[in-house]
């Protein structure tokens, strides 16, 4: 047999196995998917991971499962925790990655428009009330100041409702009931952005927030001007999660507004805060991104099933 030949024959049965190989064999590696590395938005992501059928995780795990929680994984991909605030920026290196809103917000992600997922909050129940709410937080010794009620009455207003919904393009949707205005959404957000207060005279009440997301307390200072409540909310940035709620049992600020039930509730069990929630304010669902794929499907078929 000629040298060409065998050349040409070799050549047919090498196209002959990889046509046998599945779409995984190829890949050089699995497919990297990002996720917050804190503990619980980690497991509210691991979650969301679960309800694509990317992974099966154990029920026993509840709300907030850690990656040990995974009993498989479905296709070829590789789960990797990483700082939460650096997700935006990073997404290009990974396959895909869940963002929440407080930082998709600025780098103009929008979850029905560039998300593949995006965390739905119905059944996610506890005796509490759904473990993922946002909520504003007081000393335990100050719950009852009757300044606090008036914030939440103005919080908890048709006016913010509608002005969470127009601002912030989905990421943040209000954890309580609210009727539209009588203005358009446009009319709120010119009105509300351009709102100047008046601290003069007014009891100023200090409230710690994180993130860039915090415009919607121009609103509810607004509600409260127009009631005549002589309240002041002063907002008091922190640049990490893990110094509002030491601020504020300390006593350094009056109340705070950046997380959710979950995480108040490790955070009461593990430093000894007496420090609780006072009222419900908005809910900010995890999205799954990404820049390589259009849907869940195309990442899935690039993965390859195990």
């Amino acid at each position: 047999m000629s040298k060409k030949v065998l050349t040409l024959v070799s050549t047919l049965l090498l196209v002959a196995l990889l046509a046998s190989l599945s779409p995984a064999a190829f890949a050089a590696s699995d497919i990297l998917i990002g996720i917050p590395d804190d503990a619980t938005n980690g497991g509210r992501a691991i979650k969301l991971l679960e309800s694509v059928g990317l992974i099966e995780v154990n029920p026993d795990a509840g709300w907030t499962p850690e990656l040990k929680d995974v009993t498989k994984y479905l296709y070829n991909i590789e789960i990797m925790p990483t700082q939460a605030n650096t997700l935006p920026a990073t997404l290009d290196d990974f396959g895909a990655s869940t963002i929440n809103g407080t930082y998709a917000i600025p780098t103009g992600l929008v979850p029905s428009k560039d998300g593949l997922a995006i965390e739905s909050q119905a059944g996610a129940t506890t005796e509490d009330g759904n473990p993922f709410v946002n909520v504003v937080v007081a000393r335990s010794a100050d719950k009852d100041n009757p300044l606090y009620a008036s914030i939440q009455s103005a919080f908890q207003s048709d006016i913010v409702g509608q002005y969470l919904i127009a601002k912030y393009n989905e990421a943040f949707i209000p954890a309580f009931d609210y009727a539209d205005t009588d203005k358009t959404n446009e009319e709120l957000l010119a009105l509300i952005d351009g709102y100047k207060a008046d601290k003069a005279g007014k009891t100023v009440v200090k409230v710690g927030v994180c993130g860039a997301s915090n415009d919607h307390w121009k609103a509810v200072q607004y509600v409260l001007d127009q009631a005549g409540a002589d309240i002041y909310i002063e907002l008091v940035e922190f640049d990490a999660y893990n110094l509002p709620n030491e601020a504020l049992n300390s006593g350094d600020i009056d109340l705070n507004s950046f997380q959710h039930k979950a995480y108040l509730a490790k955070e009461v069990d593990s430093q000894g805060y007496e420090i609780e929630t006072i009222f419900d304010t908005l809910m900010a669902p995890l999205t799954l991104y990404s820049k390589k794929f259009d849907s869940v499907d195309a990442l899935k078929a690039a993965a390859g099933t195990k």
